[in-house]
């Protein structure tokens, strides 16, 4: 699954993300669980539960499966994600 999300992400989600000056990062992806990072503006942006919540679980449900939990940490501009 981990291949899968970093997919979504590279192709999908990092270039709507950045558009407005955001990062993500794919923290861990195991079972049904995947655990992103947004960091950039997206730290402390006002519109990050809709960029979530509209944006990003929707495409990781449609393109992962709808039983997929994902888990959002939220970093500095410079945090650097772990191996997966």
């Amino acid at each position: 699954m981990h291949k899968q999300a970093q997919a979504l992400i590279d192709e999908y989600i990092r270039p709507l993300v950045e558009a407005d000056g955001g990062k993500i990062d794919l923290l861990e992806a195991t079972g049904n669980r995947v655990v992103i990072r947004l960091s950039g503006t997206c730290f402390g942006c006002p519109g990050q539960p809709y960029t979530i919540g509209g944006v990003i679980e929707p495409a990781f449900k449609k393109a992962l499966g709808p039983d997929v939990i994902v888990e959002t940490r939220i970093g500095s501009a410079d945090a650097t994600p772990r191996p997966g």
